[in-house]
């Protein structure tokens, strides 16, 4: 199964009012394993920057100014994208942006069902709790002390963390090695470690009470009962 993770950063809020994407960033997953395919573009928004928006992610108009436009790199990010499910903190705000470039450029948007929105799986899994990307991140004790600003590939590789932890998390005792051949995805490998042994043995939980107890109720089962014939 082919997903990607996907991040963008833009000029402000509101594509309707103008604001336009200035970064994206994607990290293909396979079986939810990180492939190392990535799609990572800065774009020139034709806009000035506002300062809110800098304050976020620290994209100058001095460094966008020969960055390509959407509509160059459209063929190129479609492709990557494919039909995979895109997953996304917060999707119907990328979700939005992204289908306003493809329109801008006369494509056609991508359905939203396409999108798994990360921020609805946290919000039903803690609900009440922050669930911003930061916030789980602590929750996951996943290393984010490289965020100084946001960033789409940053933040992708993070989310990506964030969502194997939010549909299930790794599991200790199984290290999964997957090999990606780019002619056939389903090569994989899995090597797993030695199972956990404990230095002392456990206490046993039942009092002599509770095994006299037990005892006594096995014996009034008669000989033929399976507890009997079954540990003989």
């Amino acid at each position: 199964m082919r997903e990607i993770v996907l991040d963008t950063e833009t000029t402000g809020l509101d594509p309707s009012s103008g604001d336009r994407i200035v970064e994206i960033g994607a990290i293909e997953l396979f079986n939810h394993m990180p492939t190392g395919q990535v799609f990572h573009r800065y774009l020139n928004p034709d806009k000035k920057m506002p300062q809110e928006a800098f304050a976020v992610h620290g994209l100058s108009d001095d460094f966008l100014k020969d960055k390509p436009r959407f509509k160059h790199i459209m063929k190129e990010f479609k492709e990557f994208i494919g039909v995979s499910k895109m997953v996304i903190h917060n999707a119907p705000f990328d979700m939005k942006f992204i289908n306003a470039e493809l329109r801008n450029a006369g494509s056609d948007p991508y359905p939203l069902d396409q999108a798994i929105d990360t921020l609805s799986l946290a919000r039903k899994k803690f609900p009440g709790a922050q669930n911003s990307l930061d916030a789980l991140c602590r929750r996951f004790n996943i290393d984010n002390s490289n965020r100084e600003n946001h960033g789409g590939l940053l933040d992708s590789e993070l989310l990506a963390d964030v969502y194997l932890e939010l549909i299930g998390g790794r599991q200790p005792d199984l290290i999964l090695k997957q090999t990606i051949n780019s002619q056939n995805k389903s090569e994989q490998s899995y090597t797993f470690q030695k199972s956990f042994k404990r230095n002392k043995t456990l206490s046993p939980r039942l009092t002599q009470e509770e095994k006299k107890a037990h005892d006594d109720f096995v014996d009034t089962l008669g000989d033929d009962s399976v507890w009997k014939t079954a540990y003989k």
